[in-house]
C-alpha cells in the first residue's frame, strides 16, 4: 500500500526452491538507482541476506534476466544472484532445509538509491517449495530402515532413486523431496548419526543397504527396470558400492565422492572392505579461525598399498556419473574421481564425468548458497569446503540438469 515500485516474481511467487523465477521492478523513475535485498530466515531463527545495486532502464522498469548488478554482493547480470549469494551474519552457517513441508521465503525489497537502505520503495515475498503439488511424505520405519519416501502424483510406474548424504549423518530430506518433485519415487536414507544409527559406527553392513534396495524395488509405484542410487561426499562413495555390490542398481550418481572406502570399514556378504589408510597428523588446523584442512590426511592412493581399500566398481554393470568441484577444499575430489573412471573406462564400462572449475565440495540443488566452512556434524570441527559463488551456483545448475537427465536416461 503507498508504495513506489511493484515487484514482481515471475511465473508466479510460488515454486519450487529448483526452479530459476525472473525478478522485476515497475514503477520506478528513468535511470534511478535502487538497492535490491534478498532476506530469508532458516527454521533456526538464522538471517541469511543479499544485496545488489542497480539502476533502473529508462522506462523505469528493472529486470534481472538483462540488467547488471552494479556492485553490492555479485556483479554483472545475474538473474538468480540474490538467491545464490545469501550469506548469514554469523559467520559458518550452512542454509539447509530440515522441513520440507514448508517453503522457504524469500523477502525482496527495493530500497532507493545506493547508500543508506533508509526508504523502501516495494517489496514482495517469493515462496520456495521443496514439496511439489501432490508429492506424498511417508516416514519410514521399517526393518533397521531409518528412512523417508516420496512418491510424485499420479499411478506411475516412475524411476525409483535412493539418496544418500555426507558422514554429517542425519536423515536429509530436500534433495530427495525435490527429485520427488520432479517424477522420481525417491527414499532419502539414514545410515549415520540419527535416532539409533550412531555417530560414527564401527562398521556399515551392505545390508542394511541392500534392506533398502528390496524396499524401494516392491514399491509398486517403481519402474521394475531398476535402481538409481545419488550420494554426496561420503554418500556418493556409498553409492559407489552399492552400484557395484548389490544386483538391481542401474545407475549410480557420485557427487564429490569417492573411489576408496573411507574411515569406516564396509561390510559385505563375506567380505570386509578396509579403510583407506591415513594419518590424523597431517591435518592441517589454521591458527586464527581453528578451520581444520583434512586434504593430505589420506595415504597416497596410487601405492599399491592403499588398493584393497578401493571399490572395485569396474566389476559393476551399472551406469556412472562422476561430478566434483575442482575447488573442493575439503579433500581431493578430482583425483579419486579419475581413478574410478580410469578403471571404468579400462573395463569397456560407460561413464560421464564432469567437473566444475570454481566449485567446492558441497554442491547441492540450485540456488542453495554456498557454503565455504561449517562445523561438521560428526567430527565437531570447522571444516573447509571450498567453493567460489558465482562459479558454485553456476556448477550446482548444471549439475542439477545432469544428474536428472542421467536418471531419466538409464532408469
Amino acid at each position: 500500500a503507498g508504495m513506489a515500485a511493484r515487484v514482481s516474481v515471475l511465473p508466479s511467487r510460488r515454486c519450487l526452491f529448483d526452479d530459476p523465477v525472473q525478478i522485476r521492478v515497475a514503477g520506478l523513475q528513468p535511470r534511478q538507482a535502487v538497492t535490491l535485498r534478498a532476506s530469508l530466515v532458516d527454521e533456526s531463527g538464522e538471517l541469511f541476506q543479499a544485496h545488489a545495486l542497480y539502476r533502473a532502464e529508462s522506462s523505469g522498469e528493472l529486470d534481472l534476466s538483462h540488467s547488471p548488478a552494479l556492485g553490492g554482493s555479485y556483479l554483472g547480470v545475474e538473474p538468480m544472484g540474490l538467491f545464490w549469494a545469501l550469506q548469514s551474519k554469523t559467520p559458518y552457517k550452512r542454509l539447509a532445509k530440515r522441513n520440507v513441508l514448508t517453503p522457504f521465503c524469500v523477502d525482496l525489497e527495493v530500497y532507493e538509491g545506493h547508500g543508506d537502505m533508509s526508504r523502501l520503495l516495494g517489496k514482495c515475498t517469493n515462496e520456495r517449495w521443496f514439496l511439489g503439488e501432490g508429492v506424498k511424505r511417508i516416514s519410514v520405519r521399517e526393518g533397521r530402515l531409518r528412512a523417508t519416501l516420496f512418491f510424485p502424483p499420479g499411478p506411475g510406474p516412475f524411476p525409483g532413486l535412493i539418496d544418500l548424504y555426507g558422514s554429517g549423518g542425519g536423515l536429509i530430506e530436500y534433495r530427495a523431496s525435490l527429485l520427488a518433485s520432479r517424477g522420481f519415487v525417491t527414499l532419502a536414507l539414514a545410515y549415520m548419526s540419527f535416532e539409533d544409527l550412531p555417530a560414527i559406527p564401527e562398521v556399515f553392513e551392505l545390508s542394511y543397504f541392500e534392506e533398502a534396495v528390496n524396499f524401494l524395488r516392491k514399491q509398486q509405484q517403481v519402474k521394475d527396470t531398476g535402481i538409481g542410487v545419488l550420494g554426496l561426499s561420503k554418500g556418493g562413495e556409498l553409492a559407489l558400492s552399492l552400484a557395484t555390490f548389490l544386483p538391481g542398481i542401474k545407475a549410480a550418481v557420485s557427487i564429490s565422492g569417492s573411489s576408496f572406502n573411507s574411515f569406516v570399514p564396509l561390510k559385505g556378504d563375506g567380505f570386509t572392505i578396509p579403510v583407506h589408510p591415513y594419518d590424523w597428523q597431517r591435518m592441517k588446523i589454521s591458527d586464527e579461525s581453528g578451520v581444520v584442512d583434512f586434504s593430505d590426511v589420506l595415504d597416497d592412493h596410487t601405492d599399491p598399498a592403499t588398493w584393497d581399500c578401493r571399490i572395485p566398481v569396474e566389476r559393476s554393470l551399472a551406469k556412472f556419473l562422476f561430478l566434483s568441484g575442482l575447488d573442493d577444499m575439503n579433500w581431493k575430489t578430482e583425483l579419486y574421481c579419475r581413478d574410478a573412471v580410469q578403471r571404468l573406462r579400462q573395463h569397456g564400462r560407460e561413464v560421464e564425468f564432469y567437473s566444475y572449475s570454481g566449485a567446492g565440495h558441497l554442491l547441492e540443488p540450485p540456488y542453495l548458497p554456498l557454503c565455504k566452512i561449517s562445523t561438521h556434524r560428526a567430527l565437531g570441527m570447522l571444516v573447509c569446503w571450498g567453493g567460489w559463488w558465482r562459479e558454485h551456483a553456476k556448477a550446482q545448475e548444471d549439475a542439477w540438469r545432469r544428474i536428472q537427465a542421467f536418471f531419466w536416461k538409464h532408469l
